[in-house]
């Protein structure tokens, strides 16, 4: 999908889908990139059942996190979006909305969003 631009290709908001079969789950990603950010949602249906936010900051080495709808004890959100925060060096907004959160499966999660940002940099 092309890119809706204003006035030049820097002000564009892109968006990007994917999927994967993961273990034996299909898995359907969502990428929106903003000016200085970016927006992953990551699910099997069509849900926003949580949403997180990371971003880098100059005091830490970690960007900081923090859920913004969901349950908060539910970590998955935050923890992926910390660690493409620090990846990306950009902000990154992420709903996951999978009810499998093990760690290994979220570790295949993660590594599908790098290999698909591996093959489409302009795209993130």
């Amino acid at each position: 999908m092309e890119p809706a631009c204003g006035e030049t290709e820097s002000g564009c908001i892109g968006l990007h889908d994917f999927s994967g079969r993961l273990g034996e789950q299909p898995v359907h990603f969502h990428a929106m990139r903003l000016r200085d950010s970016l927006f992953l949602w990551v699910g099997a249906a069509p849900a926003l059942s949580s949403l997180a936010v990371a971003m880098c900051s100059p005091r830490d080495n970690m960007p900081v996190s923090t859920s913004l709808l969901g349950d908060p004890s539910d970590t998955a959100s935050s923890c992926l979006a910390q660690r493409l925060a620090k990846k990306t060096k950009k902000q990154v907004f992420v709903s996951y909305n999978l009810q499998n959160t093990d760690s290994s499966f979220t570790l295949l999660i993660e590594n599908r969003i790098k290999e698909e940002m591996m093959a489409f940099p302009e795209k993130f």
